[in-house]
């Protein structure tokens, strides 16, 4: 698996939101997309994964123009879990999760998709719950529903926008060991991440992202106090720990 993206730029009631944007994602790896609000961490999602039409350049997987795929190509390929999703309609858990098989049912769910799911929710500890209505969940169980729809269409490339943001310590692990451990198994993933030393734990490789235009890009080591002082006006420390980078907020930058 190769997603390439290639002078990538997107605008908005002409407003610059994207600009000039190139990056590279290999099969096993984590990237994680860090920036302030406003940066264009979800616009560039979206546009990865067809929500939004860029304005100009490509965006290849497998040296295919991602452009060219149909709907049920895109969705056997990439994974989407968006930061909210508003919608709300009555179904439980399991049925949620085994929309992401829509994309391989011709006429109804075979064994192997209610297997997939049954797998899938075992991975998310969400067993007591696979009956519940979803609209009766806490956001955070919510947020894991969602992923297991996206992991349940078992594509190449997983997108998350700030998976953890509604999850408590523990669950935050849990997801993104998920994550992590199904990266292992041969897929990739692009996480928008808040969090910096949560992505200089789970992250393989760095862009980090300003007004819109890729301020830095690499592997941890781009986590600098210079560069996140510099993109986010913040005075931090950062630390080593065990391999990984913790980044330690002291004041905002007058």
């Amino acid at each position: 698996m190769r997603l390439e993206i290639e002078g990538l730029e997107f605008s908005y009631q002409q407003e610059d939101i994207l600009k000039n944007i190139e990056l590279e994602l290999d099969e096993g790896e984590i990237l994680g997309i860090i920036g302030p609000n406003g940066s264009g961490k979800s616009t560039l999602l979206k546009c990865i994964n067809g929500i939004l039409k860029p304005d100009r350049g490509d965006i290849w997987l497998n040296g295919k123009d991602l452009a060219k795929f149909s709907s049920n190509e895109m969705a056997q390929n990439i994974g989407y879990v968006p930061q909210k999703e508003n919608r709300k309609f009555p179904a439980t858990v399991f049925d949620t999760i085994l929309m992401g098989r829509k994309p391989y049912i011709s006429w109804k769910p075979t064994e192997k998709d209610l297997t997939i799911v049954s797998e899938i929710i075992d991975m998310l500890y969400l067993d007591s719950i696979s009956m519940r209505d979803v609209n009766r969940l806490s956001g955070g169980q919510r947020q894991k529903v969602i992923m297991g729809r996206a992991l349940a269409q078992q594509p190449e490339v997983m997108l998350l926008d700030e998976p953890t943001s509604d999850l408590d310590l523990k669950h935050q692990l849990e997801v993104l060991n998920v994550v992590k451990d199904q990266v292992a198994q041969g897929i990739s993933a692009i996480i928008a991440i808040h969090d910096l030393s949560l992505a200089g734990r789970y992250c393989d490789k760095i862009v980090m992202l300003d007004q819109g235009r890729i301020f830095d890009a690499g592997g941890l080591e781009i986590l600098t106090p210079k560069n996140i002082e510099s993109v986010y006006d913040v005075k931090v420390s950062v630390k080593e720990h065990y391999g990984r980078r913790l980044v330690v907020p002291e004041e905002p930058i007058a």
